[in-house]
């Protein structure tokens, strides 16, 4: 998984902070044990104090800055993915402000957690060997604890996360096809889906909720059972005259300062724990392949030869090992359940998604060789969901090519769907497809295929999924039509489109097995 641009120095500037912070945490214990310890406000008091002050808005300054900085490339890269539109949405919305939390709080009070501690410690065994010792027994009892009850947290929070982004993606794909569901009668019954997946969101951020406040409970607990510990001794030991006031008065004073960061990085961890969630998802989501090289290849149907390849995101394996022949006008089907890596494989065949092993080779030539562009040219794409854009039927058809829109449009049977609107090809939609129903769009998606006639390479991603039998079987036609003299892979879960292939693969867990290689 990618990490963070500039993370690094991020911490680095934490941490220097953070060393800073401890060193002034440490003269001002020496203030005030010698304050109340009837010895006066000292120079050095007033110093620590105001450079606690001055650290603390230096350090709300750099992380405000960075987390702003991080927040707009997390935008960028979501809006350029390649990630299912409701997941975007969701993300790009709640995600990337819930990372807020976890970029300003939780991550300087990790550095601080780490930092002021030892410096603590390390003051007290020169101290009081006895408290010292105490202090190192009883500290890591913290972790220890926040660590139990954050793993109970953290799946609890995933779960969540994992709610609001399918009710974020339920939402969205029955706002944009309500004249559709108003049409059939089913606004109704969606309006009560969502609103059962709505109280299912609730009743995971209560639980979510509770484990926080249960974690906040815990570490509270400890530390001051801890300190206690620490306390107890101390003041028997000054009345029987074994320890001196003022050794006793830093003692009391440093011995909080050493459980406080631990206690307010675990607090702070619950809060964020839906943001670290949402950044992960975030940097795990795919993104369109950047890197191009110069070659290009000759017109014609490719031979496409798969090596080796395995995809990750993240911890999630999409693709491991996949080793796949697609011979010089073959026509091969891939079947297999919902998120066996189907999808990602054409990506990875597109020029997407980079491989994070393996390689993919064009007639003998690795993919990342070919001038991307020139291969997205000699490439017909017709996904699940065409994305169309506000614009006239025509220009989405064309999408800026010279070809012969009304030709295209006759072979995915949308010619009647032209003959209906008001201004004809020169009728405008809107984003998304907006005034087309979805097998509409499904044909204009088809007829964008069908008019790159010199495409060599057809890619299809289940593209009757959701179709009504006239529309699927009008789009079926036309897909035969574009396979003509052509390599074509495609994802079929309907019989009829895998009636099409001249091969059929199942891919299970992300491998094709050798069997059918």
């Amino acid at each position: 998984m990618p990490s963070l641009p500039g993370l690094r120095r991020y911490l680095a500037v934490l941490g220097v902070l953070g060393a800073l912070t401890a060193g002034a945490v440490l003269v001002q214990a020496e203030g005030l044990a010698k304050l109340l310890t009837g010895g006066g406000v000292g120079v050095a008091l007033l110093v620590a104090v105001a450079a606690r002050v001055l650290l603390a808005l230096a350090q709300g300054v750099v992380t405000g800055r960075f987390a702003a900085g991080a927040q707009a490339g997390l935008r960028r890269r979501l809006l350029g993915s390649s990630a299912d539109a409701g997941v975007v949405t969701t993300q790009v919305t709640k995600g990337v402000d819930a990372t807020t939390g976890y970029l300003t709080g939780y991550l300087p009070a990790l550095v601080l957690s780490v930092l002021v501690p030892v410096a603590v410690v390390a003051r007290l065994f020169t101290t009081d060997l006895t408290s010292a010792l105490i202090v190192v027994a009883t500290l890591p009892l913290i972790p220890v604890f926040a660590a139990l009850v954050g793993a109970r947290a953290k799946a609890r929070t995933e779960r969540q996360w994992a709610l609001l982004t399918r009710l974020g993606g339920h939402f969205l794909d029955t706002v944009r096809g309500l004249p559709t569901l108003k049409l059939f009668g089913r606004a109704r019954a969606q309006a009560d889906t969502v609103r059962t997946m709505a109280g299912a969101h609730a009743d995971a951020t209560l639980g979510t909720l509770r484990v926080a406040f249960l974690s906040s409970l815990v570490l509270e607990l400890v530390a001051t059972m801890s300190i206690a510990l620490i306390a107890v001794p101390i003041g028997f030991r000054l009345l029987e005259g074994s320890l001196d006031a003022h050794t006793a008065m830093l003692v009391l004073v440093l011995a909080p300062e050493a459980y406080l960061p631990l206690r307010a990085a675990g607090a702070k961890f619950h809060s964020a724990a839906e943001g670290l969630t949402a950044l992960r998802e975030a940097l795990a989501t795919p993104v369109p392949a950047r890197r191009s090289g110069a070659l290009t290849r000759p017109a014609g149907p490719p031979e496409l030869v798969v090596e080796g390849v395995s995809v990750h995101y993240g911890e999630v394996v999409a693709l491991s090992e996949v080793d796949l022949v697609v011979g010089r006008g073959e026509h091969v089907a891939l079947t297999g359940l919902s998120g066996s890596g189907k999808s990602t494989l054409l990506a990875v065949l597109l020029g997407f998604v980079t491989p994070t092993s393996g390689r993919v080779l064009v007639d003998g030539v690795d993919l990342r060789s070919l001038d991307h562009a020139a291969w997205l040219r000699d490439t017909a794409w017709l996904p699940q969901r065409p994305t169309l854009f506000s614009g006239t039927v025509a220009d989405n058809i064309a999408l800026g090519s010279a070809c012969d829109v009304p030709a295209a449009a006759r072979a995915a049977a949308l010619d009647d769907v032209i003959a209906g609107l008001p201004a004809g090809y020169a009728t405008r939609i809107g984003e998304l497809g907006a005034g087309l129903s979805a097998g509409q769009r499904q044909r204009v998606g088809l007829a964008r295929a069908l008019a790159r006639t010199g495409a060599g390479l057809v890619l299809l991603d289940e593209p009757t999924a959701q179709l009504d039998l006239r529309t699927e079987q009008a789009v079926l036609d036309g897909t035969r039509r574009l396979l003509r003299g052509r390599t074509a892979v495609f994802v079929a879960h309907h019989p009829a489109l895998a009636d099409l292939a001249t091969r059929t693969i199942t891919v299970v867990g992300g491998r094709v097995p050798e069997a059918v290689r």
